[in-house]
């Protein structure tokens, strides 16, 4: 099973949209293997973006997810990253597809909600950034097997 890290961003907490995006996941299959609320401090926001550092938007995307908490988790399930990223839809939420997060609930740039990984390598490196080892936890669901067989 593959693994993806999914971000509910400060808007997502504050709009109180969390239970409703967590309910998406869940019943699309997937499973919750780590969650936790974290108010980020601006050393793990520069490292979590490092890879937009100098572009125009980075300033914006640090400052902005420093500035409420938000829901770290990681999500477990079949070809998880792509499915999540589906789910979420495009980053700017006014081209995004109704259905998905982005597209039903987002309607300004930075204020799209939600982070998700975007490769296999990108999600590895990201839920090491966010979790310890000992806050993921594997177990067996009965639906797993009505999903996954």
């Amino acid at each position: 099973m593959q693994q993806t890290l999914v971000l509910i961003k400060p808007d997502g907490v504050q709009r109180a949209l969390v239970g409703n995006i967590l309910a998406r996941f869940e019943a699309r299959g997937l499973k919750i293997v780590g969650m936790k609320l974290v108010q980020v401090n601006r050393a793990l926001a520069e490292e979590h973006y490092a890879v937009h550092q100098g572009k125009f938007f980075y300033d914006g995307l640090v400052s902005y997810i420093t500035l409420s908490p938000v829901v770290a988790l990681v999500l477990e399930g079949h070809e998880a990253i792509s499915v999540v990223r589906k789910m979420v839809g495009v980053t700017r939420p006014w081209e995004a597809d109704a259905g998905t997060i982005r597209g039903d609930y987002a309607l300004m740039g930075l204020r799209n909600l939600i982070h998700a990984s975007d490769a296999p390598e990108t999600a590895k490196s990201e839920i090491a950034l966010w979790f310890k080892p000992d806050e993921l936890h594997a177990y067996a669901r009965e639906l797993d097997k009505w999903v996954n067989e």
